[in-house]
């Protein structure tokens, strides 16, 4: 019988998985901007894949939770088949929830049982505080973070901050 771990993982998508910052207001606005095959080939955030391979299996579940319109939910679909994300990180393929606002992802988060969310917006985390348990502030920000949340630079960091909470 496996041992399930009632810890259950939640990741945002833009400037986590794909187009991290790398300063403080920069991003990548090729996958929102350029063109379909522009942005089929962004890459990934540095390590998001070999960390989350690592990651999921720890946990009990891995989600993403993402905030985003219509059409940049059809290229997130498309860049992560056409990266082998599920595939390479064993987040299941229907492990997926898209909302509209990011205050929403406090709906998804509390429907999934999410204790460790990973995302880039402090807005979110305000949303989720109280909610979940485990909060990673992720990439670089304009301002200090709370000290109620976790401020994680790169992937490498989420992975020690991650696992010294489980």
């Amino acid at each position: 019988m496996k041992n399930v771990s009632p810890q259950r993982l939640g990741v945002d998508f833009g400037r986590v998985i794909q187009g991290a910052a790398l300063e403080p207001g920069a991003e990548d606005t090729t996958f929102l901007s350029g063109g379909p095959g522009e942005a089929l080939r962004t890459p990934p955030s540095d390590h998001a894949f070999d960390v989350l391979a690592r990651l999921v299996p720890r946990f009990g579940d891995a989600w993403i939770i993402s905030k985003c319109g219509e059409e940049v939910e059809r290229r997130t679909r498309k860049w992560l088949d056409y990266h082998e994300f599920f595939d390479r990180t064993g987040i299941p393929r229907d492990h997926i929830r898209f909302c509209r606002a990011r205050a929403d992802k406090a709906i998804h988060c509390a429907e999934l049982g999410i204790t460790h969310m990973i995302d880039d917006r402090l807005d979110v985390h305000i949303a989720l505080r109280g909610l979940v348990p485990h909060l990673f502030l992720f990439g670089m920000q304009q301002q200090p973070a709370p000290e109620w949340v976790r401020h994680t630079i790169d992937w490498l960091e989420v992975e020690r901050s991650v696992a010294e909470t489980l």
